[in-house]
């Protein structure tokens, strides 16, 4: 027989299960709204009604406008984190082999068309909201960052390479690039394969490990 208390806790699961469903749906539906509309154009009321749920819920599960854009970002910026399974960097095999993973990764999900939709949208909304490119920044782009400082910082550790990590991540992140970005968002280029995104991001390693060579 169910007790009291074990009642009152399927009802508090079910209603988190249900409080979670309807904040992501809330995102789905700012997303696609910001996509759309621009940011400063989109309501929270047209946020509200495209996710069929009320104001209140709206504020109650996310937020103000705002905060439904770092949201929608940080959910992507997940992705850009280091993958769990990167080889450990204790010599200069094993962290070409990191940084190629690593590289790899950064490249299929920053060239993903709604990530891509992301950063066109912080330039469209450049001078009416900033708020936009500043959240792109702080969240998305410095997870990426963070993740490769991470990387070389335990490379230096082992003693195969030296460096200032932030600098040195922005210089990987240069020979990862190129000038891809640019050319995804002025869409005068496709979104590389996966056979295209492994050759770059192999490329990249390899040259970078040429700029920094093992300590003497």
């Amino acid at each position: 027989m169910e007790t009291r208390s074990t009642v009152k806790s399927r009802e508090d699961d079910r209603e988190e299960d249900t409080d979670g469903a309807v904040r992501r749906r809330i995102l789905e539906a700012a997303f696609a709204a910001f996509m759309e509309s621009g940011y400063a154009q989109t309501s929270t009321l047209e946020i509200a009604t495209r996710a069929r749920v009320s104001k209140r819920a709206l504020y109650d599960l996310v937020g103000n406008k705002q905060a439904m854009l770092v949201a929608c970002i940080t959910e992507r910026a997940k992705r850009l984190q280091a993958p769990a399974d990167l080889p450990e960097p204790r010599d200069r095999a094993a962290l070409e082999g990191a940084l190629t993973a690593f590289g790899t990764q950064l490249l299929r999900e920053i060239s993903d068309p709604a990530v891509i939709a992301v950063f066109r949208l912080a330039i469209a909304e450049a001078v009416r909201a900033p708020e936009v490119a500043r959240a792109l920044d702080s969240v998305a782009r410095e997870t990426s960052r963070a993740a490769l400082c991470a990387i070389i910082t335990r490379a230096q550790s082992a003693g195969i390479i030296i460096g200032h990590p932030p600098d040195m991540a922005d210089q990987f992140a240069g020979l990862l690039w190129r000038n891809t970005m640019l050319n995804l968002l002025l869409r005068v280029a496709d979104r590389p394969t996966p056979k295209e995104i492994g050759r770059r991001a192999r490329d990249a390693a390899a040259d970078f490990l040429q700029l920094y060579p093992q300590p003497g």
